[in-house]
């Protein structure tokens, strides 16, 4: 089976092709803004309150420069699948050494593979990656599970949350849709505001349908863009931030067969830079901030030899010097040197991830951390980040996590 398959059926949360892939392959506050529209209970899903321990104080801490002592660390998992976990995980992590401890669960959150905070810092968003796809709301720092909304489509895998903290955009990859929620003054989901299912172009080579991996906001605010696996394309909507709902702007096609997953954007906001799953490559975008239109460069080395490597997630720091690519076939994050003012990706090394099938990677707050969750060894590890040269060091051994699948440090 290919990395582009398509998702192997389950019932309940099931196993999906992305988690079928993990198994065969190794054998900036802002203020809130109330939602126009209020949620309503959902039926279908009862919230319910964790008797977990509450995690440290968020939404008041200092800037990341002047943070000490412990800071939170929420970890994704998968709740339906053998090892797994039993929902949101918590721990915490000193900001200096690196070191990661843990500090309970929020039960009550089904299969929250991928994590995302409100600007406010006050509430947390969960997808629900299972066939009947959800994403659920969690208010900090007392880890009250706020509900559960419908994503109208099959195994979302990524969420994100618009600056105005007003909209919740979710990425469902079953389906290959990508659905808008509002967000209440208490940071409650609303109903669904819109869903757009992506019906061209069709799909790529080996894929039987679309699979939209990721849907963030643009730098500049003024786009929400949409990346999918199965159509070799990156969708380009304008949010209508008082109803919520989008409408297509441009499309930006990969070369057939790349399976685009994860992008990220220079913060000089006329860059970005996009992994491609199936062919092992990245590639770095033009991006316009008037039209929102994206074109994507040549294709470039991930630095892990022959055959896919399955690349994850790519990174870019603060000051936008240096890029890194998380290699999950290889076990290895790639780094990259950014030159031309974010124009143009120079192959520097890889380095060993210390765990087995790094799917996802975040930084600290201030920069100076890296964090990898490592899927098939339920491991995360840290590094130290050097600003200037870039380089990656070993923060001590990692930290174990049932099916690691998303860590974000606060």
């Amino acid at each position: 089976m290919s990395s582009g398959a398509e998702p192997a059926r389950g019932s309940g949360g099931g196993w999906t092709r992305r988690r079928f892939v993990g198994a065969l392959a190794g054998a900036v506050a802002v203020t809130t803004v109330p939602a126009p529209v209020a949620p309503r209970p959902d039926p279908a899903v009862a919230s319910t309150t964790p008797t977990a321990p509450p995690a440290p104080t968020v939404g008041s801490s200092p800037s990341p420069a002047h943070r000490t002592g412990p800071r939170p660390l929420f970890l994704g998992t998968y709740t339906s699948v053998d090892g797994g976990g039993t929902g949101i995980g918590l721990a915490t992590y000193d900001p200096t050494t690196g070191r990661i401890t843990a500090a309970g669960t929020i039960t009550g959150v089904d299969d929250p593979s991928y994590l995302a905070l409100h600007p406010d810092g006050r509430t947390l968003y969960a997808v629900n990656e299972r066939e009947e796809g959800g994403v659920t709301a969690v208010r900090l720092p007392k880890n009250k599970v706020l509900g559960t909304r419908g994503t109208g489509g099959a195994a979302p895998c990524h969420l994100s949350v618009h600056p105005s903290g007003r909209w919740l955009l979710s990425a469902n990859y079953g389906s290959g849709s990508v659905a808008v929620h509002p967000i209440d003054a208490s940071g409650a989901l609303g109903e669904r505001t819109d869903l757009v299912t992506h019906s061209s172009p069709a799909p790529g080579p080996g894929q039987q349908g679309p699979h939209a991996h990721q849907f963030i906001t643009s730098p500049d605010g003024g786009h929400v863009l949409a990346v999918d696996l199965g159509t070799d394309t990156v969708y380009t909507y304008r949010l209508d931030r008082s109803k919520g709902t989008l409408t297509e702007v441009s499309q930006a096609h990969t070369r057939p067969g790349a399976g685009p997953r994860h992008l990220t954007f220079h913060p000089g906001g006329r860059h970005a830079y996009l992994a491609n799953e199936v062919d092992n490559t990245v590639a770095v975008c033009a991006y316009d901030p008037a039209t929102g239109r994206l074109t994507p460069g040549e294709a470039q080395s991930t630095g892990t030899g022959a055959g896919t490597s399955y690349p994850a997630q790519i990174l870019v720091t603060s000051n936008g010097a240096y890029a890194y690519l998380a290699n999950r076939g290889h076990n290895s994050l790639t780094r990259y040197a950014i030159e031309a003012d974010g124009a143009r990706l120079r192959l520097l090394d890889t380095v060993p991830v210390g765990g087995d099938f790094p799917r996802q990677i975040a930084f600290s707050p201030d920069g100076r951390l890296l964090f990898a969750a490592n899927q098939k060894s339920s491991t995360v590890s840290v590094f130290h980040v050097d600003d200037k040269s870039g380089d990656l060091r070993s923060a001590g051994d990692p930290f174990a996590s049932p099916v690691a699948v998303c860590a974000l440090p606060l």
